[in-house]
């Protein structure tokens, strides 16, 4: 098990700093649609880390992050959130949108990949 979980975070690029493993990283500033199918189980990314947005990869590893299951209730598109301020989870609320500087930590000059609590 300590093999797979450094074999994970080489994969994931390495553990994040101790001061920053705890801070949300934006994972992007719009919502990803993806296709999703009826009883499949996706596994969203809360850190904002994972290099396959908007699911979890493994990054979180080092952290207190854990990704959040979701389990689509039918076949179709669903959009998810990508800057990790909707308050919806882990669907898109719009708040990208209608409050700009709300996403990202509140700080509108965050870029996708910047660190912020």
């Amino acid at each position: 098990p300590l093999l797979d979980l450094f074999a994970t975070m080489a994969q994931a690029g390495g553990a994040p700093d101790i001061e920053d493993a705890n801070k949300v990283c934006c994972g992007g500033k719009m919502p990803l649609s993806k296709k999703v199918e009826k009883g499949k189980d996706y596994y969203w990314c809360t850190c904002g880390r994972s290099k396959t947005q908007p699911f979890c990869d493994g990054s979180h590893t080092g952290t207190s992050f854990e990704p959040l299951k979701y389990t689509a209730e039918k076949n179709g598109s669903v959009s998810f959130c990508a800057c990790k301020g909707t308050r919806t989870p882990p669907q898109c609320d719009g708040t990208h949108m209608r409050f700009w500087g709300l996403c990202c930590g509140s700080k509108s000059n965050v870029k996708t990949g910047d660190l912020y609590e």
